[in-house]
């Protein structure tokens, strides 16, 4: 059965947008369902290559959370190079090192106030309770917060 092709997504940051806001983002994996990031191996690679990129002000990120087959973020970007290229260029490293089988797309959410912000907090520490991976969020290891800081100005 051939599935519709999908739209692609708009990713780019609109200028009225401050720069440094906060987006939520997922990034899937293909096929859905195999766990391809939570192992030893590779999780590890995927959230050393999150920090290099925070650490070289690609974007920076309050907090990445990997699952078996997609991971979710909560990030900001400067202008240059912006969110499409940045996550692309990462997923494109992350895919030929390390054999991850990204979805094309990705998916964003501007985050626009403080509440946002702690919902998706939320609700992405409490994914792996809710698809009964761990008993508690505090116990999942595949999940980094470098600081809960407001972004760097760019």
């Amino acid at each position: 059965m051939n599935l519709p092709v999908r739209k692609k997504l708009p990713h780019a940051i609109p200028q009225w947008v401050a720069e440094g806001s906060w987006f939520f983002i997922t990034i899937k994996c293909v096929p859905p369902g195999k766990n391809q990031l939570c192992r030893a191996d590779t999780g590890e690679a995927v959230l050393a290559a999150m920090r290099f990129n925070h650490e070289k002000f690609v974007w920076h990120y309050r907090l990445c959370l990997l699952m078996p087959d997609h991971l979710h973020g909560v990030l900001a970007f400067p202008r240059e190079p912006g969110m499409e290229t940045a996550i692309k260029n990462w997923k494109k490293f992350v895919a030929t090192k390390h054999g991850v089988k990204w979805q094309r797309d990705f998916f964003d959410h501007r985050l626009r106030n403080d509440q946002e912000l702690q919902e998706k907090t939320s609700y992405i520490l409490m994914n792996p309770v809710r698809k009964g991976l761990c008993k508690r969020a505090e116990d999942w290891v595949w999940v980094y917060r470098p600081s809960d800081r407001l972004p760097p100005q760019w």
